[in-house]
């Protein structure tokens, strides 16, 4: 996929570095009254996009879920009178029918939507032929493969102005977020598709208000586009999403304060002083792998000391001594006890998989099967 080309409406926003794309408007339009405030609040903030949900894909019946086609006619009034460009969420080919009807400008494909290949390929198919920027937010589960299938199919029906949302994962771990962020996985997004802008929706990933600040800063600082933000007149008064919608003043106060960083260093004593550290760096990691190595070999060699002595690989009151003191040394040493903690599990799995396999070395009931099958 090949997002190069300069003529295109994310890439025009995208020219104004001096400032982060921003989208902003209620989670759903609820009324003709809601929308137009809210619209004419943020037309005072130069955002760049208006977004009103029309129809609401919610977990539960008897919720909330829409007001439908009548809010099309509401963010085509806030195009004409307003001058703003409007998008919304389309998640089947009718909506993309009934949206480019009442001539919004972006639209964008949900979460929910974006995990069922058969969904985006039915709104691919409606927008064969169509010239129509598409946003792509992620799929509820952490599945880059996923998300970037997803915005494959869109690109093969001809929508080359793309961008993808970041708008976090959904998980079982209690968290202070609503879907945790999961940064490695737009950063690789980012590092694959290089000219694909990336959107961050701090609003659905913090399911606060007070998240959605340090999360836009934090998506700024890592070379993300934009933000999403849900903006309300009354978020108190939202019919969905109200922990974590803001007013127009709120959304003022947090584009006030957030900074765009340089993209890359733009003094030749800066660029001297950033290589030194880069080398140091290198070096580092250089014992790091090496110390890796070594802790391997180890691994190797107590897995053949248990299969001479037929003792079992995993070894509980082991795996947890090495979870306690590792954590205590990493808080000793000023690092964070946390990531010691993940990046262990997965030394911790790696050494059980090597003596795994040293236990099933020579075993002809473990041995792959490598000869041709034979014709039945």
């Amino acid at each position: 996929m090949d997002f190069k080309n300069k003529d295109t409406y994310f890439a025009d926003l995208l020219a104004e570095r001096g400032r982060p794309l921003v989208i902003a408007g209620p989670c759903s339009a609820e009324s003709e009254q809601q929308v137009m405030q809210t619209a004419e609040a943020l037309k005072k903030l130069n955002v760049h996009l208006f977004r009103a949900g029309i129809w609401k894909p919610r977990s539960r019946p008897n919720t909330f879920e829409g007001v439908g086609l009548q809010g099309l006619a509401w963010l085509a009034r806030v195009k004409q009178e307003l001058g703003m460009r409007v998008t919304t969420e389309v998640a089947t080919g009718r909506h993309v029918e009934e949206a480019l009807k009442q001539g919004i400008d972006v639209l964008w494909i949900g979460a929910r939507t974006t995990v069922n290949p058969f969904a985006v390929q039915e709104i691919a198919d409606a927008l064969s032929g169509v010239n129509i920027p598409v946003m792509v937010k992620n799929p509820v589960n952490p599945d880059l493969a996923l998300w970037i299938g997803a915005i494959e199919r869109i690109y093969q029906a001809g929508i080359t102005d793309l961008a993808a949302i970041h708008r976090g994962f959904s998980s079982y771990q209690p968290s202070k977020y609503r879907n945790a962020p999961v940064w490695q996985i737009p950063i690789e997004l980012k590092a694959r598709f290089q000219n694909l802008p990336v959107i961050v929706d701090p609003s659905h990933i913090g399911g606060t208000r007070d998240l959605i600040y340090p999360l836009s800063q934090r998506a700024l600082d890592m070379g993300c586009d934009g933000v999403m933000i849900e903006t309300h007149p009354n978020p108190a008064e939202a019919l969905s999403d109200a922990e974590q919608q803001v007013t127009p003043a709120t959304l003022a106060d947090i584009l006030s304060k957030l900074q765009v960083r340089k993209t890359n260093y733009d003094d030749a004593e800066l660029v001297n002083r950033a290589e030194e550290l880069r080398l140091k760096i290198d070096a580092a990691d250089h014992d790091l792998i090496g110390a890796l190595a070594q802790r391997m070999a180890l691994v190797e060699q107590i897995g053949e000391y248990k299969k001479q002595n037929n003792v079992q690989v995993l070894q509980l009151e082991r795996w947890k001594e090495i979870f306690r003191t590792r954590a205590d040394w990493a808080a000793e040493a000023g690092i964070n006890p946390a990531f010691v903690e993940e990046l262990y599990k997965l030394i911790h799995v790696e050494s059980i998989r090597k003596q795994t396999s040293i236990m099933q070395a020579g075993n002809p009931e473990t041995k792959p099967n490598t000869e041709p099958e034979q014709a039945s």
